[in-house]
């Protein structure tokens, strides 16, 4: 949590008395806040943690967990965050791979007053500062060790392009063991600005009649334009939305309700690569964007150059990110620039067609999930789509579509009729499911490859719901 010092600075200005932090029916203010950093810092170094330990917090309660990370930060360490809702052996694991020196499991030493305390002189912006987990939807989770510029220097260009003010306060709407969470929370502490943490959806809505600026993934949002068309009280202006894109209903509700949608694209391993401000998605600032060709299909995967980037993954992990002379990938898969060349202009826009592993390879044909999810989407009656491959043997796979919708007759025939009119036949999906609700992982997103590997017989024990057959 790379933003310690900025928090001690504003205990000495202005914003001392500004309430810094609320979760629940509990708060903090700037002074307050700080004077908990530091004797949590203090315990933390007393009990042994040193500058560079890398230090899991295992806290269920957010607030606490964000006071610990400020601490980690302040004593020198590097926080990462657990997932609470993890089962004891993954947690186990976990632990056993990373390692790390120091794991906080209950709330630290709070403050007792006092003058505030002094920020000392800003820390080094190219150590270690916070580390986070990258896992997709199943799997053990992989950690990405991040250092402190590669947080803080990105935070002016994203006060700018948000609005985000220090009069500001920031609904923070998942849980920080999110990136997506975490930055929005540490920015927003950088800034001055207030933090309201709701990581549920009733919070969050309940939170809307006093927040300014809320950080979402689309389905968060989802319930968020929900509540406003309820007619709950609300002086939201910014919905800045990560995780996965928006469509163009979700821009129309907003719209009405005087909320502006600011959408970005990135990953754990590589920060922000590009932000839709309303013109589609262009190079974030400072980000140089290259769409490579793919052999075998239209497609390119796309490469970043950039100083928002990740060092790598702890205890020599392996995961998506591959580097190349300064250049990095996920593997995510976008279309190719008409220009021509790979390099994306800075005002060009980026269509992203989905993670190159979770293309659909069918009787020869490349199929983006995310194509047929854009066209089945809109069918009055669907609530969200996952479109995944399932092995077959004539084909090597075919296009299988899990809708998440209520049980109603004719839904099927008309998502069919959707299909033939708008998907190539490669596309069309040949087997299709039910859910009442899809299944999320803790980021807010649909658990794809869980789904994928219930739908194709892989893991009988996937939890997914309840599963049907849509008729």
């Amino acid at each position: 949590m790379p933003v310690a010092h900025h928090v001690l600075r504003h205990a000495h200005g202005p914003a001392a008395d500004r309430v810094a932090v609320r979760g629940g029916e509990r708060s903090r203010t700037y002074a307050e806040l700080a004077a908990d950093v530091v004797a949590g810092a203090g315990h933390l170094r007393a009990t042994g943690t040193v500058t560079g330990d890398l230090v899991v917090l295992s806290l269920p309660d957010p607030l606490d967990t964000l006071v610990a990370l400020l601490a980690v930060d302040h004593a020198g360490g590097v926080g990462l965050v657990g997932d609470p809702a993890w089962p004891g052996h993954q947690r186990s694991e976990v632990l056993r791979a990373l390692a790390p020196a120091t794991e906080v499991r209950t709330p630290l030493p709070r403050g007792h007053g006092g003058p505030p305390p002094s920020p000392g002189p800003a820390p080094d912006a190219s150590t270690p500062a916070w580390a986070g987990f990258s896992s997709g939807s199943t799997g053990r989770p992989r950690a990405v060790v991040r250092s402190r510029g590669s947080w803080t220097a990105s935070f002016e260009h994203v006060s700018r392009l948000t609005g985000t003010r220090p009069e500001d306060t920031v609904l923070v709407t998942g849980p920080l063991t999110s990136s997506l969470h975490c930055f929005a929370a540490v920015h927003a502490l950088a800034t001055g600005a207030g933090v309201t943490l709701a990581p549920s959806a009733p919070a969050t809505t309940a939170a809307l009649a006093a927040a300014d600026v809320a950080h979402l993934v689309p389905s968060r949002l989802d319930d968020v334009l929900d509540a406003l068309d309820a007619g709950m009280p609300s002086r939201l202006r910014t919905a800045v939305v990560g995780g996965a894109g928006t469509d163009p209903v979700q821009h129309e509700r907003a719209r009405a309700h005087g909320v502006e949608v600011v959408t970005y694209y990135g990953a754990v391993e590589l920060s922000f690569v590009a932000i839709d401000t309303g013109a589609g998605l262009v190079p974030f600032p400072e980000v140089e964007v290259q769409v490579r060709p793919q052999p075998g299909t239209r497609l390119g995967e796309v490469w970043v150059r950039s100083p928002w980037t990740a060092t790598g993954y702890l205890a020599g992990a392996s995961g998506p990110l591959r580097t190349e002379d300064g250049w990095c990938t996920v593997g995510d898969l976008a279309d190719l620039p008409t220009s021509g060349t790979p390099s994306l202009p800075a005002d060009g826009a980026l269509r992203l067609r989905g993670r190159g592993d979770g293309a659909i390879l069918t009787a020869g044909a490349t199929v983006v999930p995310e194509d047929v999810e854009a066209a089945l989407r809109p069918v009055p009656g669907v609530r969200d789509v996952v479109v995944v491959g399932a092995p077959h043997r004539r084909f090597g796979a075919v296009v299988v579509a899990v809708v998440e919708a209520d049980d109603r007759s004719g839904l099927r025939a008309h998502l069919e009729r959707v299909a033939r009119a708008t998907l190539t036949p490669a596309q069309r999906p040949r087997r299709w499911y039910r859910l009442a609700a899809m299944p999320r992982t803790s980021n807010g997103k649909a658990a794809r490859s869980a789904l994928g590997a219930a739908v194709a017989g892989h893991d009988p024990s996937a939890r997914v719901g309840d599963l049907t057959v849509l008729r």
